[in-house]
């Protein structure tokens, strides 16, 4: 178990620092305006109709950093201080998210994979650590419920990994768009790029340390099973 808490541990710190520095570029960039003036929502509007998607809404949602596509209802979901800034932290986060709304009307099939997987993974999500315990405590006499565990952890962890592609798309769809578009300059360009790299760490420090962690567990299962 030692070396599974190590493994926590380290994830946990890279997974913190990539916040911390996001959050810090968030803010610094959030008090820099674009230079034509507008805000989120006129970028995710302008953007949808650019690509010839008229049948999304953009609509504003609570929370911080809480901004987000939801393929079932068709909106792209803008926090507050997304929804009405005219900041190139703005600009970027509006982008990426109707880069997503673009995957979904191309059928970009990680985009519907990851999609298809969501409610498997709600499940697994909700049981797996219960399951591992339990198969921890009795992998002597009962090792098929370890192996369950380990087996609703991969799911997880398939779904981390199959995510790093749809949102490294997105982000790349954002990016053109903006410069084509002329939202972004030869100055902000590079912001709205360093900013959404930024955010992109945080999905590959999961997924990698989701990885770490199903390798943990097979090697105690299969260490304890021999036993």
């Amino acid at each position: 178990m030692f070396i599974g808490y190590i493994i926590f541990g380290v994830v946990a710190l890279v997974s913190w620092l990539i916040q911390s520095s996001l959050k810090s570029k968030f803010e610094r960039y959030s008090k820099i305006p674009i230079t034509r003036g507008m805000t989120g929502k006129d970028v995710a509007e302008k953007m949808l109709r650019d690509n010839g998607i008229y049948d999304v809404q953009v609509i504003s949602t609570n929370g911080h950093l809480t901004d987000h596509y939801n393929p079932a209802d068709k909106t792209v979901n803008l926090s507050e201080n997304v929804y009405a800034s005219s900041s190139v932290a703005a600009a970027a986060v509006a982008a990426h998210e109707c880069g997503h709304a673009v995957q979904h009307a191309m059928a970009y099939a990680p985009l519907t994979l990851r999609t298809k997987l969501v409610p498997i993974v709600s499940f697994a999500s909700n049981w797996m650590q219960w399951v591992l315990l339990a198969g921890i405590i009795f992998i002597r006499s009962f090792p098929q419920l370890m192996l369950a565990g380990i087996i609703l952890f991969a799911v997880t962890t398939l779904f981390s990994f199959i995510t790093l592609p749809v949102e490294i798309n997105a982000s790349a769809r954002a990016l053109v768009w903006l410069n084509t578009a002329g939202i972004t300059n030869y100055e902000t360009h590079d912001q709205a790029k360093d900013a959404l790299k930024t955010a992109a760490y945080s999905y590959v420090i999961a997924a990698l340390g989701s990885l770490a962690m199903l390798v943990y567990y097979i090697l105690l299962f299969m260490g304890g099973s021999r036993r």
